[in-house]
């Protein structure tokens, strides 16, 4: 094995500083007289995007983290972790941007699917289980974003203000879970906390990260939050990233020679760099151990979604369905064959496939007339032209040519086939349409930057979609779209050219999208032909949910209701067929007015690429809807205890202090925390109360197999010194049985279960009630517990 302080002895001040310091949009540089090789970074929630633009190397996608977190299960959460490990290291990547542990402080926060849960202890045992998986391929991982970083609105500039209790008890817990289980790696949030920005916050990042927990791995900014030269070097942060606006690099090399920043501050941060790099295989004497076997990207991909998906309502048993009693099922809904598999932002990837829920459902069910209808389309932007009107696509970027299936193209960091940032300043998107229906097609051109758009010879479109000015961030977050109406004759082909142009150096950053809609009814005219279909039909499967402009990062979501008409086309299916089954394809909570009309609602979050696979599966009764809430869905907005995402002066007060999540609760919820229903029943039978936790003994009393996610909840008997919430998650385990079959399961309650943050983590003596519940209003035992 190398000795790092050897090695760190052999650079120059200028060397030692270059590892510190993004050579690009992903990476690190190599130091080769040291073996050491460059460190590439990739963003991961969902799966490994990779440094660029690669069609001909997709990603795997996973369902989004809260569907993972609606697992609850650890091991599930590992496995899904190795599938990503192993994807990085196919990519060559050493460093996954994630998981990210922020919390749901709030349904608003337009990130909430990219996070796991509304508490804290949950949130820190699934995180745990995915750092595991992922570093299991000796692959890096970056628990993000410490820490704060709850909402997006004004994120890179707002001060946040949380109370030490809560900062310590909710919001810092998951990423001291991570810590302590051993990850390599936290990045850094762009906002500040209690007065100081994050990439420079020496009381986060160095005296509690650091020395109170002992973290030996890196801190790396998010991209462009760290802004200040000598603060963020002395504040605990160890690599800004990436290249551009990076206030290291020279800048660094000065500051320490005039004695601003110590050279020893520098040498902590590079040690914990060749640490990372020893750890992860890129430097010479460090070799990788042998990778876990390997794993099935399809089978990942379709158990986490299965394991997740939420049975919220199951009236009279509508599910599961039985193939052998159908003749007709009408499949409804936009997004019924535009999945909404992953969410918008870092968690991008480009899969191999995405099986829609109508193919899904029409591959499952061969003899059945599987019908579909529009309905309500709440796509404030067209779908991308696709079908067998249109030709192969052909993208070429400086004259090179490039094969792409879709039209959308998208990338962050490195241009397609390898060509510099600099040389890029147009891309085109060649195809042709061949209306099957000849009329009023709309052609529409989405993204950012310059755009021409020609249509049978005729230029159509010339301008940007963004006012002179827009900032980088506004316009990789906040697309825009430009529609125009287009007469085409049936069977005639006409050639549609898509040229985008860039400013010399801009095209590290691209999103185009050349969409289109055929001619058909009105919205009126969708809403009644799904009626009709649905009237017509055995039974009426409804996917509803939100839209890329609606639930993004980069921006908080202003109303909780879902988009366009689809609450009134769910309605009024339900009143035309009392068999209609909704499926709320959103990553986080949406309001559901008509949800008593329905005789199921399944919440299946971003489910990834197998979407339609596992939700056919979980219909139909050949996988059982595995799921719990990791956070609560409300029936009103105005029922949440958090709504607050706009930030006064610049700072946002979180007044609200621990109360976050079901702790603030005062109204009943549509969906309690923690509930979901299965295709079995259980009886619990015995809580007994071991030295290091709880056991609890339950029966599988139904005719099927089935698997139930027991929670253990704590309260205190009497009033405390210090306020606590009525009852709280300290434990939760999974189990499995066959029908008749009795188990155990063991869960441990920690000391820190019976402490509170009061200058230090105090245990508050007392007495205790410990429940074993099936959901947090679902309580089935209880025990009590005396703390000295």
């Amino acid at each position: 094995m190398t000795d790092l302080d050897d090695l760190l002895g052999r650079l120059t001040l200028e060397e030692k500083v270059s590892l510190l310091t993004g050579q690009d949009f992903w990476s690190l540089p190599a130091v080769p007289h040291i073996g050491l090789r460059s460190l590439v970074m990739s963003d991961g929630p969902v799966g490994v995007r990779g440094t660029g633009y690669t069609p001909e190397d997709p990603s795997v996608a996973l369902p989004s983290p809260t569907a993972l977190a609606a697992t609850w299960d650890t091991a599930v959460a590992e496995r899904a972790g190795r599938l990503l490990g192993q994807e990085a290291r196919r990519k060559g990547v050493h460093v996954l941007l994630g998981p990210t542990v922020n919390m749901h402080r709030t349904p608003l926060n337009g990130r909430h699917f990219e996070c796991y849960s509304e508490d804290p202890l949950l949130t820190g045992e699934i995180a745990a289980g995915f750092v595991a998986g992922v570093q299991a391929h000796s692959v890096g991982t970056t628990v993000k974003h410490l820490v704060g970083n709850d909402f997006e609105t004004d994120r890179m500039t707002v001060d946040v203000q949380i109370p030490e209790r809560a900062l310590r008890e909710i919001y810092l817990a998951p990423f001291e879970r991570v810590a302590a289980a051993g990850g390599w790696g936290v990045m850094s949030a762009y906002n500040g906390v209690n007065g100081t920005p994050m990439a420079a916050n020496g009381r986060l990042q160095d005296e509690i990260l650091k020395r109170e927990w002992g973290f030996d791995g890196v801190v790396v900014s998010d991209w462009r939050a760290a802004r200040d030269t000598v603060a963020a070097a002395l504040g605990g942060l160890d690599i800004a990233m990436p290249a551009m606006d990076n206030p290291w690099g020279p800048a660094l090399v000065e500051a320490v020679r005039s004695g601003a920043v110590p050279e020893e501050v520098i040498d902590d941060k590079v040690r914990r760099v060749l640490r990372l790099a020893a750890r992860t295989g890129a430097l010479d004497g460090h070799t990788r151990p042998a990778p876990p076997p390997e794993e099935d990207g399809d089978a990942v991909a379709h158990e986490v979604a299965v394991r997740s998906f939420v049975l919220a309502r199951n009236e009279r048993a509508a599910l599961p369905l039985r193939a052998a009693d159908l003749t007709r099922v009408a499949v409804i809904g936009a997004l019924a064959t535009d999945a909404r598999v992953l969410g918008g932002g870092s968690a991008q990837v480009t899969p191999r496939h995405v099986i829609s829920p109508l193919d899904g459902l029409r591959a499952a069910l061969p003899g059945v007339d599987v019908a579909h209808a529009v309905g309500a389309d709440p796509r404030p932007f067209l779908p991308p032209a696709q079908g067998p009107d249109w030709a192969p696509f052909t993208f070429s970027a400086e004259g090179h040519d490039f094969g792409v299936e879709t039209a959308t193209i998208r990338w962050l960091g490195d241009p397609p086939g390898g060509l510099p940032v600099a040389a890029i300043t147009t891309l085109e998107l060649r195809t042709e349409i061949t209306p099957a229906a000849g009329g009023e097609h709309v052609l529409a051109v989405s993204g950012f930057g310059a755009f021409q758009l020609v249509v049978g010879g005729e230029t159509r479109y010339e301008g940007s979609l963004h006012p002179p000015g827009t900032g980088r961030a506004d316009l990789l977050l906040h697309p825009r779209e430009q529609r125009f109406t287009v007469k085409l004759e049936a069977g005639v082909p006409v050639p549609v050219l898509l040229r985008q142009t860039f400013e010399p150096g801009m095209a590290h950053s691209v999103s185009t999208t050349l969409g289109h809609r055929a001619p058909g009814p009105d919205d009126d005219g969708l809403i009644a032909e799904a009626v009709d279909l649905a009237a017509r039909s055995d039974v009426a499967v409804v996917v509803v949910g939100t839209t890329e402009q609606v639930e993004s990062e980069g921006f908080d979501r202003v109303s909780l209701a879902l988009p366009g008409r689809q609450d009134e086309l769910v309605s009024r299916v339900a009143a035309a067929n009392p068999r209609t089954i909704v499926v709320v394809n959103a990553g986080s909570p949406v309001l559901l007015p008509w949800s008593e009309e329905a005789a199921a609602v399944l919440l299946t979050w971003f489910p990834g690429q197998e979407a339609g696979a596992a939700l056919a599966d979980v219909l139909l009764g050949v996988a059982e809807p595995g799921g719990r809430l990791p956070t609560t869905w409300p029936r009103r907005e105005e029922d949440c205890p958090v709504l607050e995402v706009r930030p006064s002066d610049g700072t946002l007060a979180y007044g609200e202090d621990i109360r976050i999540g079901y702790r603030g609760w005062s109204a009943r919820p549509l969906f309690a925390f923690g509930s979901g229903q299965g295709y079995t029943t259980w009886a619990y039978g015995e809580i007994a109360l071991e030295v290091t936790g709880a056991r609890v003994t339950l029966t599988n009393t139904g005719d099927r197999p089935g698997r139930e996610v027991v929670q253990l909840y704590l309260s205190a008997n009497q009033p405390g010194p210090v306020d606590r919430p009525e009852r709280w998650l300290a434990g939760f385990a999974t189990a499995s049985a066959a029908p008749g079959e009795t188990v155990t399961v063991r869960i441990p309650l920690p000391e820190r279960a019976f402490q509170v943050w009061d200058g230090g983590w105090r245990t508050v003596p007392g007495d205790y009630t410990v429940t074993a519940a099936h959901a947090l209003d679902d309580p089935r035992l209880t025990a009590g517990i005396t703390v000295d």
